[in-house]
């Protein structure tokens, strides 16, 4: 039998949802801190630590907003994007996660895999203080515009995610398939 400890971690992962509607209640930012701190600590080879967090203001967020009405009516029409746009603003919450670019093919894989790792981190922390995220790999985050904005300089790093947060309006119900279909024992 599980001890309490290991069932609540178990508990921790399972729980943790995707969520697109949040509440329009501010997040405490020691909170969000603490996940980053929480977050960095996830595994990385040679303790690169190839992680960059760029949290978002209130200013910068509404310009953010106004590029994703830019780029989806780009490529998908104004209707489209005048949706994504107030979409996107109804998100109380945006932390930017970049990844140092290397050009050793081997090491920038371990180092975007362990980026990935510390964004599962931030998710969890938030998910156990009773917050939910979004973690987006939409149009905006490959923008060579929201890199400009955002100060980031695609030479040196490349943004992993733009992660939302903030209080769930309500959590979705989610399964997985058999543990039987997706564990080969090789003798």
């Amino acid at each position: 039998m599980k001890n309490a400890t290991l069932k609540k971690l178990a508990s921790t992962i399972r729980d943790r949802r995707t969520v697109k509607m949040f509440q329009k209640k501010t997040v405490d930012s020691e909170i969000i801190m603490d996940a980053i701190d929480l977050a960095r600590w996830a595994p990385n080879h040679h303790l690169t630590e190839p992680w960059h967090f760029y949290l978002l203001n209130d200013s910068i967020i509404k310009k953010c907003v106004d590029l994703i009405r830019i780029v989806v009516t780009e490529k998908k029409g104004k209707e489209i994007g005048v949706f994504k746009a107030k979409d996107a603003a109804s998100r109380p919450g945006w932390l930017v996660v970049t990844c140092k670019k290397s050009e050793d093919e081997l090491t920038q894989k371990e180092d975007y895999a362990s980026v990935c790792c510390a964004i599962q981190n931030f998710s969890l922390y938030l998910s156990e203080a009773k917050l939910a995220s979004k973690w987006s790999t939409g149009p905006i985050t490959r923008d060579p515009r929201f890199y400009e904005l955002l100060g980031i300089e695609s030479e040196k790093e490349f943004i992993v995610g733009l992660i939302w947060y903030g209080y769930p309006k309500l959590l979705p119900v989610q399964t997985r398939g058999k543990l039987d279909k997706i564990v080969t024992l090789i003798d």
